[in-house]
């Protein structure tokens, strides 16, 4: 009787848990396409256009920033991330970052889950290190709130600039934060970076630069729909959403 007890107990556990996913899978969307404005110190310099498609388990995300004006000259910066589609949602197995068509900026890196190291190619040479359980790259991360939202207070994202594995600290500063934008009105989850004033987490310059304060549109299947951050001169760079389709 007691196996019995137990055995259904287990059945009626794993059935809730594929409930669960079934749910958030129906609730993140196959298709999504973003255009973001990005102004530098309040002046417009470039368009970043995104796109998000998961199909038979699988996604891939592509991330084109263009300069506008003088920055055109810069050439275009482009990310693609690609990976799984899990019960815990995105599990990157490939990233790459290229600037222009220099290839000794391209940056390329590789998840392999199973022996839990992560390469990243560096102007053709490959710098392996320990894989943080849940990683994410720079642009798989923002599209892994689609599928776990912020539930706490603190968030831990480990994350992967392409050069280094970075340990982000954020904090929640608001929820339901309205924010008014081309797009559209939004009531939002507000985070920022709880380790930017650690001198301990500000090794170099790099990471001084490359975390970001997000406000997540909770009518935007939580995507940033406004993001802020600074450049190595200590220049603002806001990039808020223009448009958003979703299939």
């Amino acid at each position: 009787m007691l196996r019995r007890l137990l055995s259904n107990w287990l059945s009626g556990c794993l059935l809730l848990s594929q409930l669960v996913w079934a749910a958030t899978a129906v609730a993140a969307p196959k298709s999504v396409s973003l255009v973001y404005e990005a102004t530098r110190n309040g002046q417009p310099f470039a368009t970043v256009t995104e796109s998000y498609k998961q199909e038979n388990g699988r996604y891939r995300i592509e991330s084109v920033t263009k300069g506008v004006g003088v920055y055109a000259l810069l050439g275009e910066r482009r990310l693609t991330s690609e990976g799984d589609v899990t019960a815990n949602g995105l599990k990157p197995s490939h990233f790459e970052l290229r600037q222009g068509s220099n290839e000794r900026k391209f940056l390329f890196t590789d998840f392999d889950w199973a022996a839990n190291t992560l390469t990243m190619k560096i102007k053709g040479k490959p710098t392996t290190v320990p894989l943080e359980k849940g990683t994410q790259d720079l642009t798989s991360f923002a599209y892994q709130f689609m599928f776990t939202p912020p539930q706490g207070d603190a968030l831990v994202l480990p994350v992967t600039t392409g050069k280094k594995l970075r340990i982000y600290n954020y904090t929640v500063v608001e929820r339901d934060a309205p924010v008014d934008l081309p797009a559209g009105k939004f009531k939002t989850i507000h985070l920022t970076n709880a380790s930017k004033n650690d001198p301990e987490q500000q090794t170099d310059k790099q990471s001084a630069n490359d975390e970001k304060e997000l406000w997540l549109g909770r009518e935007a299947y939580s995507l940033p729909v406004r993001i802020v951050m600074y450049d190595d001169g200590g220049a603002k760079i806001e990039q808020t959403l223009t448009s958003l389709h979703v299939e």
